[in-house]
C-alpha cells in the first residue's frame, strides 16, 4: 500500500488531497503544526497524524523517525504547507516580511525534502509533489487577462517561483525519486479569502501526480488543465 505524507494537510487543499488519496486506498499521514486540528482532520478522514512544523529542524526530524518506526518508508511526499505572509507593496516590503514567507514556502520545502529523502528512497516508485502557484509564473503574472496579474504579492509569488525552480533542480539532480510541481489555481479557502474554485478542483493536479506511481513523470509543472506556462 502506498504511504503518503502531506504537509499542512489539516485544512484547505492539503485536506482535500488527503481525503481523495485515502479514498483511493493510500495510507496518508497528515503533517500539521497544530496537534489538535491535525489529529481531528486525520481522524475524520481515516488518515494518520504526525506533528510537523516545516520551519523547525527538530520537528521535521521527529516526524521522520515517526514514519520510519511505523512504515519504514515513504512513497509520496506532498510539500503543501505554505503561508501567504503579510501583504505589502514591493517598495515597502521588508526583509523580515520576505523571510517569514520563505521560511515556510521555500526553506521548509528544502528541509522536509532533504530529511525524508532516505525514506523516499526506501519506498516504491517514490514521488515528491511540490505545491507551487501561477503567481510565480512570469508568463501568467504578465498577462492582464489572467487572475495572477491582479495580485502584487511579491513575497509569496517569488517564493513560488523558487518552489518551481527547486522542483526542476531536484528532478535533474536526484536519481530514483520523481519531482513535480503542481498549481492548484485560485482556490476558495481561508488562504484566498474564499475566492476562486472549490477545493475539489484545487486538489486535482496534486492528486493526479500522487496516484501515478511508476507512471509519474519528473520535472513537470502542471495545473488541472495541463502544462503551466512559465
Amino acid at each position: 500500500m502506498t504511504t503518503t505524507l502531506i504537509t499542512g494537510g489539516n485544512r484547505g487543499i492539503g485536506h482535500e488531497t488527503a481525503r481523495r488519496l485515502v479514498e483511493a486506498g493510500q495510507t496518508v499521514w497528515i503533517g500539521a503544526r497544530d496537534e489538535r486540528s491535525g489529529r481531528s482532520a486525520a481522524q475524520a478522514l481515516g488518515a494518520r497524524f504526525v506533528q510537523l512544523d516545516v520551519t523547525d529542524d527538530a520537528s521535521v526530524d521527529a516526524a521522520v523517525e515517526t514514519l520510519r518506526a511505523d512504515a519504514g518508508h515513504l512513497d509520496v511526499l506532498v510539500n503543501n504547507a505554505g503561508v501567504l505572509g503579510e501583504v505589502a507593496s514591493p517598495e515597502e516590503m521588508t526583509v523580515e516580511q520576505v523571510r517569514h514567507v520563505y521560511e515556510t514556502n521555500v526553506f521548509g520545502l528544502v528541509r522536509v525534502t532533504r530529511a525524508f529523502l532516505p525514506l523516499l528512497r526506501a519506498g516504491t516508485d517514490p514521488s515528491v509533489v511540490n505545491v507551487t502557484s501561477g503567481l510565480g509564473s512570469f508568463t501568467l503574472t504578465s498577462d492582464p487577462e489572467r487572475v495572477e496579474s491582479r495580485y502584487p504579492l511579491a513575497a509569496y509569488a517569488s517564493s513560488k517561483t523558487a518552489v518551481t525552480m527547486l522542483t526542476v533542480q531536484y528532478a535533474r539532480a536526484v536519481t530514483g525519486v520523481r519531482f513535480n510541481a503542481v498549481d492548484p489555481g485560485q482556490t476558495a479557502t481561508d488562504f484566498t479569502g474564499h475566492l476562486g474554485h472549490g477545493v475539489e478542483e484545487g486538489a486535482t493536479a496534486a492528486v493526479r501526480i500522487a496516484l501515478l506511481g511508476a507512471g509519474a513523470p519528473t520535472g513537470t509543472v502542471t495545473d488541472r488543465d495541463g502544462v503551466l506556462p512559465w
